[in-house]
């Protein structure tokens, strides 16, 4: 089955041209059941514009794990190829790659930094100086820093600074979250994207990824906790005043949804899937009880009833008990329902069950959603990438974005580059007496930031073509109902 399809143009509505000297951004995201490649980049406006998409059912991963390098790879390639298919002008070379996992753990220190001269304002390299000092932190053996998080800053004796560029002080410290992995996770992960002939840009823990996808800044506020259901595990991410203050891996995902519904029943796995999926619940007093699903038998064996009120049970108890983790992880670090007024978010492919959001309600006591990743994309998208299992891969586009960003706004910062106008060179000027005031702007060289590789020339109509390009490549086969 072939993954990709390219984005259909609105006749009827105009089109918004990205901004010609943003990157393409590809993220990659490697899961339990599926790996997705999206290629994107922001427009004038800010909102992703989608140039390239595919899929491919994964293999070689289990629990968020890459065990299995080579058909791992292959499974990358397939949907790789299937997001070149669905725009051929796409040159794919580095990715933003996700990364979840059992191995994941978190912690907090607390680092500072002492200043030679307090008079002096404090400048952006202190605190990526402070921020990279983080790395030397110790950690267990065996596992490796992915991810160094400042939380808030204090200098001196003023807390809770979210910036401390441009205060004065001798003191400046902050509290940082740590995200920290095993190291031959790590390596088999970048193995298998090296072998695809892909360098990898960033790994990016799974459920930021995510929450940047389907969280605004207003839930930020607020105060969210976002739950990202994947088919191997489940992803935690707990923002409070606009700080992230926990993230956690929890180790039951789909699969083990769809695994306690095989034993359970005793059906074949594909069976328990397609059960969950056409009659599966999170709750299972919504269910009638008289409803039952006719599984054919096997080879000549009569065939078997299963009551759907039973499938339901079987999936209210796996999903009650990740949920149970999350009222956990919350008590764990002393946060309530008065804490997190944004609630719950739920996305990932497991966020599709039916009433999951009264049973999240009921466990955790607070209020819950779906989180559709299309907080940040432009209105044109396809009606495919509306789903909630694509929040990781979209996130890792956004963390693209916002490195490219920073980078920006870093490289103006630095001392601009000065050259002198020809009409005033020595051998140019015909009355040295004679007083011409310039304004200064003749006298700077404005930066110019692009895209290297000479790929400026192809941007300009990439984004047409592809649009313009509507063979449908995505079209899945309808799920059949089990008689």
């Amino acid at each position: 089955m072939n993954y990709s399809q390219s984005i259909p143009s609105a006749s009827n509505a105009p089109v918004e041209k990205p901004a010609n000297d943003a990157p393409i951004i590809v993220g990659l995201d490697i899961g339990t059941t599926k790996i997705a490649a999206i290629a994107g980049r922001k427009n004038e406006f800010g909102k992703l514009e989608i140039l390239g998409f595919g899929r491919a059912d994964s293999s070689g991963v289990q629990h968020g794990q890459v065990l299995n390098i080579n058909e791992t790879m292959t499974a990358i390639q397939k949907a790789l190829n299937n997001c070149l298919d669905s725009n051929p002008e796409l040159e794919i070379h580095e990715v933003y790659v996700g990364i979840a996992g059992h191995h994941i753990k978190s912690m907090q220190t607390r680092g500072d930094i002492v200043r030679q001269d307090a008079e002096l304002e404090i400048q952006r390299h202190e605190i990526e100086h402070l921020i990279s000092n983080q790395r030397k932190t110790f950690i267990p053996a065996g596992d490796e820093i992915i991810e160094v998080i400042p939380q808030e800053f204090s200098v001196d004796n003023i807390q809770n600074i979210k910036d401390p560029v441009g205060y004065n002080g001798v003191k400046v410290g902050a509290n940082f979250h740590i995200i920290t992995g095993d190291k031959n996770a790590i390596k088999n992960i970048k193995r298998a994207v090296e072998r695809s002939n892909l360098k990898t840009k960033d790994l990016v823990l799974q459920p930021l990824a995510s929450a940047s996808a389907v969280m605004s800044d207003l839930d930020m506020e607020a105060g969210v906790a976002i739950l990202d259901i994947g088919g191997g595990t489940s992803d935690l991410a707990v923002f409070y005043e606009g700080i992230l203050r926990h993230t956690a891996v929890i180790p039951f995902g789909g699969e083990n949804i769809t695994n306690d519904i095989k034993l359970g029943l005793g059906v074949l796995k594909g069976q328990a899937e397609q059960m969950k999926l056409q009659f599966g619940s999170a709750l299972a007093e919504e269910t009638n009880a008289n409803a039952y699903i006719t599984i054919p038998g096997l080879r000549g064996m009569p065939a078997k009833e299963i009551s759907v009120k039973n499938l339901s049970q079987i999936i209210q108890a796996r999903m009650g008990e990740i949920l149970d983790f999350v009222s956990f992880h919350l008590k764990q670090i002393g946060i309530d329902a008065r804490n997190l007024n944004g609630g719950i978010i739920i996305t990932g492919g497991g966020s599709q069950l039916k009433h999951l959001i009264q049973l999240t309600e009921y466990t955790t006591g607070l209020n819950a959603r779906i989180g559709l990743p299309n907080e940040h994309l432009a209105p044109n998208h396809i009606e495919e990438l509306k789903k909630p299992m694509y929040a990781t891969c979209l996130g890792l586009i956004l963390k693209g974005c916002d490195d490219y960003e920073n980078k920006h706004k870093i490289f103006l910062e630095k001392p601009k580059h000065l050259s002198v106008p020809e009409s005033l060179k020595a051998d140019k000027l015909e009355d040295v007496n004679a007083a011409k005031v310039l304004p200064t702007s003749d006298a700077t060289v404005e930066p110019q930031v692009g895209i290297n590789n000479g790929d400026a020339r192809k941007k300009i109509n990439i984004w047409d073509k592809f649009k313009n390009n509507l063979i449908d490549l995505f079209k899945e086969e309808e799920d059949k109902i089990i008689e």
